[in-house]
């Protein structure tokens, strides 16, 4: 259940963010929360791998739980990072923002 909220927020940031560049917001929104899977899956694999190579067994004998709470704060990093990537790279790039545009054409 906690889960579907952080979720529920991911998505709501993501989707502010989009609406307040006028992009696309519910395709952004799902991004946010496939950004937070993709983050979680990937370190999992990654600390996963690593705690094989140097412990034989490693994988079977590990709480599939505590590596849940483990990867959580990955996941939300990732998130973070992308958002503060799309927040700068939309700011740089905003039309709205830039009043030479309104100059063109006149003399």
């Amino acid at each position: 259940m906690l889960s579907l909220l952080l979720l529920y927020w991911i998505g709501k940031y993501f989707y502010k963010l989009a609406e307040e560049y006028e992009k696309s917001k519910w395709g952004y929104g799902i991004l946010g929360v496939i950004i937070f899977y993709a983050g979680f899956f990937l370190f999992g694999i990654g600390i996963m791998t690593i705690g094989e190579v140097f412990s034989e067994a490693f994988v079977d004998t590990f709480n599939e739980t505590l590596l849940s709470f483990i990867m959580l704060p990955f996941g939300i990093l990732s998130c973070y990072l992308m958002y503060k990537y799309l927040e700068k790279t939309w700011k740089k790039n905003d039309p709205r923002k830039n009043s030479m545009i309104d100059q063109i054409g006149k003399a």
